[in-house]
């Protein structure tokens, strides 16, 4: 399990962007929305907390970076147990073991009178958003209000995934810094550090990531590996062994079923695109519809509750019509 973005001290994800921040903040400069943008997992919102610590005070260890701190600081504590009077953080909730599909407006409305007040601690009062992407219209349009309206001595974090998708007018009163993916041996570097796999697992958690840290260090978990191997071996094999994918079926069972199924189909879809990509396009044309189609089956497995062994025994005939067809 990989630490939640405010547990993340010894994870810099753009140097750039921190310099950028911190010139702003040392100038006196400092503007009152600050919009990140790039792909999930490069880190914004890391960035977006290490922003926030120093905002309120924290005191600096470069040691960590620009806008490094402590963990055992008393303001990187109360930031960690989620209780800093001086921050807001607004994200999607969790009912009943579901996390909602969006932030609701009624969160939004907090940041109105959160920022109607005065810091209490330290000389800023701030609001992390993460995802922005995840407001719906009416939360959108609450948020809109607040930036019309910049709040004395008030800093909000977007963090987004897919700027496009925010109101036009949202994007305009922010300040954009980008994150960009980060390439295979930073991330097999990191992984190395933070988990300690090394050698050709941590270069294959590292290629799979697609540039993203917070993905590596995910894929970097054994069973990880253990489903993209599983996969990768089924689209090379002749023919997947009934037996073994009964007792694949079987795990699907019980409390962690359904991240099982989630982590193996994402890892046969993935090494089906490679396939597609590898092969000539005469018969790469068919891999890609097969990627195409599983890429499909998680959702509609998801949004109408069909059985996880039988979506999975359809993929790998699926899988293994493809292969027939491009013999």
């Amino acid at each position: 399990m990989t630490d939640h973005p405010r547990d993340r001290f010894d994870l810099i994800p753009d140097a750039a962007a921190e310099a950028a921040f911190v010139d702003a903040l040392d100038r006196g400069r400092l503007h009152h929305a600050w919009l990140l943008c790039g792909p999930e997992g490069v880190g914004k919102a890391s960035f977006a907390y290490r922003a926030a610590r120093r905002l309120l005070d924290a005191a600096p260890d470069p040691a960590r970076g620009l806008l490094g701190t402590r963990p055992d600081d008393p303001v990187s504590r109360l930031v960690s147990a989620q209780s800093h009077p001086d921050l807001l953080v607004l994200e999607r909730l969790v009912e009943g073991g579901k996390t909602k599909r969006n932030i609701s407006v009624d969160q939004a409305r907090d940041l109105p009178e959160f920022f109607a007040k005065s810091p209490s601690r330290a000389r800023h009062r701030v609001a992390i958003i993460d995802a922005a992407d995840d407001l719906n219209l009416n939360a959108a349009n609450a948020l809109l209000k607040v930036l019309e309206e910049p709040p004395e001595r008030g800093v909000l974090f977007l963090v987004t995934h897919a700027p496009g998708r925010l109101l036009a007018t949202i994007r305009s009163r922010c300040r954009r810094l980008a994150f960009p993916t980060w390439n295979e041996d930073r991330l097999a570097e990191l992984i190395a550090r933070r988990t300690g796999v090394v050698g050709e697992a941590g270069r294959r958690a590292a290629a799979m990531a697609g540039g993203s840290p917070g993905r590596a260090l995910a894929l970097a978990d054994g069973p990880v590996v253990e489903a993209d191997e599983l996969a990768r071996a089924w689209v090379a094999a002749q023919a997947v062994d009934r037996a073994e994918q009964l007792a694949v079926i079987d795990g699907f069972r019980g409390a962690e079923g359904q991240a099982r199924f989630d982590m193996l189909m994402e890892r046969l879809i993935a090494a089906v695109r490679e396939r597609a990509l590898e092969t000539e396009p005469g018969q790469g044309s068919r891999w890609a519809e097969l990627w195409t189609r599983l890429s499909e089956l998680p959702d509609r497995t998801s949004g109408l509750n069909l059985d996880k062994g039988d979506v999975l025994s359809g993929a790998l005939a699926d899988l293994a019509r493809t292969k027939a067809a491009v013999c």
